[in-house]
């Protein structure tokens, strides 16, 4: 059952025509029930074929966050959804500290693969900030085949050197990374620039102490290298965030790249 506060932004954004579904699906891999949320687009049409946006939530948040507009990474993407006439889902991937273990990568599996079965998907995106966006960067690492665009906000492309969210990804991950440091390193997007052959578009902040972007620059460097089509904001007086105009730039560069194609 979707909130009514929602459906008042999602008015405000100009996606009142399709209000947002709470979705229930048995996953694959261990048959529990798991959720996301789908919106389509005013005047959706089963016959033409609209692209796809995945909408990962941040650390502590749940799948409807990437709804909520008074975020500007989220304002960001309904804007961006309803201006092009978007596909949107919001995987739940496995609750509020999922940083895209095991089980939240499978379930991502899965809504991409039905929804490419259900309905007539064009190119798939992802998105996601902090927690997110790294989930998108690791996911991306992950399956380049399923995906075609990547928005990474304030991400970490290096679980290996991230100390500030230990335990969380411990989580996640199942154990520390002392413990299995080759898991955290299969989910580190930067030892994996070749997989990223989608045009990529990254932010960080100069002054972010929780989630630093060095492992994100680092890997919008080698990927330049690689020819690839990437984006790189970093502005260094920022924290960890990134506002509504950086982020728009990130949406608008990695879909008119892929679009271009």
């Amino acid at each position: 059952m979707y909130s009514k506060r929602l459906s008042l932004l999602l008015l405000v954004c100009g996606l009142a025509a399709a209000e947002p579904r709470d979705i229930t699906f048995t996953a694959r891999t261990d048959a529990t029930v798991q959720r996301y949320v789908l919106v389509l687009p005013e005047g959706y049409w089963a016959e033409q074929t609209h692209h796809l946006m995945v909408g990962l939530h941040s650390y502590g948040g749940d799948r409807w966050q990437f709804l909520e507009t008074k975020y500007p990474t989220a304002r960001a993407a309904v804007d961006t959804v309803a201006k092009r006439k978007m596909i949107y889902v919001l995987p739940e991937y496995r609750g509020p500290q999922s940083w895209m273990g095991a089980k939240a990568e499978a379930d991502v599996v899965q809504i991409i693969e039905e929804f490419k079965a259900r309905y007539r998907v064009g190119k798939v995106f992802l998105c996601g900030t902090s927690m997110g966006g790294s989930a998108a960067l690791t996911f991306t690492a992950l399956h380049p085949e399923l995906v075609d665009g990547v928005i990474a906000m304030n991400a970490t492309a290096n679980y290996l050197e991230l100390d500030t969210v230990n335990d969380s990804v411990a989580k996640s991950f199942g154990g520390a990374k002392a413990r299995i440091p080759l898991e955290y390193k299969k989910r580190s997007a930067e030892y994996w620039p070749e997989r990223f052959t989608m045009p990529v578009a990254v932010t960080g902040g100069g002054k972010d102490t929780l989630i630093p972007p060095a492992s994100v620059t680092r890997l919008a460097d080698v990927l330049r290298k690689l020819g690839r089509k990437v984006l790189l904001i970093v502005p260094p007086d920022q924290g960890h965030q990134t506002d509504y105009p950086d982020a728009m730039a990130a949406f608008d560069f990695v879909i008119n790249a892929a679009l271009d194609q």
